[in-house]
């Protein structure tokens, strides 16, 4: 078998890549970034001399080739490329031997994986009690949401923030019980003072994790933050490759990792990552925002690996993108089950994403504080 073929879309939902072969097995893959989908997808473009006329089953070797093959690390953009390249040959390689991704990666180690929903009502405590309800009473077993500012959409003012964010969590336990599980996104959005306020302010609720609340660039910043807090923390979804975990895993700086498989190098790498991190008792907590590709590849990870805490699902399958893939991971009662079929388990329909609005250029969003100054996204 060899490989003939790199096609990719590029819709609002994100970029997406066909790798086709001579025997008519085709893989999907995804990346991980929002508004960068031109960009990643020149760069798929360009790994197509190393690529076609491959054979599709050198998984590792083709990674290698496309991440070492320029010389000059190629930071995030390369690696959400390798990412949808790689995730696509692990789905050719089940397709061809008729067994699902996780029978590739190891095999089951657990009949289920525990989600979490975005939830909203943000920015009105009465509305994000509700909607935490509404989830519960909808069978998940966690709650998720950002952080925001009072003073309303667009802003971003460190201390209105972490006041807020504090009643918030308040509100959601009082109103969940003891056995829901909290997980709050800072979203890279605070300085290491306001952080620390922030997580000893939550401490007493019992948050299962307290995401990104530092900028990603910096991981020896979550040294201060660790002499200070006893709050699980999650990060990673923004790290690009084992490289970029290494210290705050080596260091063990963070409870829960939040890789993201259509950034971090696909499937190949977020398993090392994996492996990695059980031998410092750190569990998978998957960043997967990006739909029906992103959500099965963080499945299989799952599914085959030991430590898990809680996978990313901001809405359940087949609510979104039905008709490019009308066969999605089965989903029930707050838990993503294994697939049926082989590959990664889902349908591509090829037509119905030609027919997909294509993504166009937008104004980046961020926060400004008060003073006008920008705050992260």
């Amino acid at each position: 078998m060899k490989i003939t073929a790199l096609k990719t879309w590029i819709i609002p939902q994100g970029l997406f890549v066909k790798v086709e072969t001579d025997e008519g097995i085709h893989g999907i893959g995804c990346d991980g970034l929002s508004r960068q989908g031109h960009a990643v997808a020149e760069t798929i473009k360009a790994f197509s001399p190393d690529v076609i006329g491959q054979d599709p089953f050198r998984i590792e070797h083709l990674w290698q080739v496309m991440f070492r093959g320029g010389f000059f690390p190629g930071g995030v953009i390369q690696s959400a490329a390798v990412s949808a390249v790689d995730i696509a040959l692990w789905d050719i390689k089940g397709k061809a031997l008729g067994v699902p991704v996780y029978e590739l990666l190891g095999g089951l180690t657990r009949d289920k994986v525990v989600c979490y929903p975005h939830i909203g009502g943000r920015h009105d405590l009465d509305e994000l009690a509700r909607c935490a309800k509404q989830a519960v009473d909808e069978g998940w077993r966690f709650v998720r949401w950002g952080m925001c500012d009072p003073a309303g959409s667009g802003v971003l003012e460190p201390g209105r923030a972490v006041r807020f964010g504090i009643e918030q969590v308040r509100v959601v336990r009082e109103t969940v019980g003891d056995d829901i599980g909290i997980c709050f996104d800072v979203h890279t959005r605070l300085d290491p003072p306001s952080a620390i306020e922030f997580c000893n302010g939550v401490q007493q609720y019992r948050p299962f994790f307290v995401e990104d609340p530092l900028r990603s660039e910096s991981p020896q910043s979550l040294r201060l933050l660790r002499q200070h807090t006893s709050v699980p923390i999650a990060v990673g979804e923004q790290w690009d490759s084992k490289w970029r975990f290494q210290q705050a895993i080596e260091e063990d700086l963070l409870d829960y990792i939040r890789v993201d498989l259509g950034i971090v190098g696909g499937l190949t790498e977020a398993k090392k990552i994996a492996g990695w991190g059980e031998t410092h008792y750190i569990h998978l907590a998957p960043h997967a925002p990006g739909g029906t590709v992103a959500t099965a590849a963080a499945l299989h990870l799952c599914l085959s690996s030991p430590l898990v805490g809680v996978c990313e699902l901001p809405s359940p399958p087949m609510s979104y993108l039905t008709d490019v893939f009308p066969r999605q991971m089965p989903f029930r009662d707050g838990y993503l089950l294994p697939p049926e079929g082989p590959g990664l388990g889902i349908d591509f329909d090829e037509k119905a994403m030609d027919e997909t609005r294509a993504m166009t250029y937008e104004k980046g969003f961020g926060f400004r504080r008060d003073d006008g100054s920008y705050a992260n996204w």
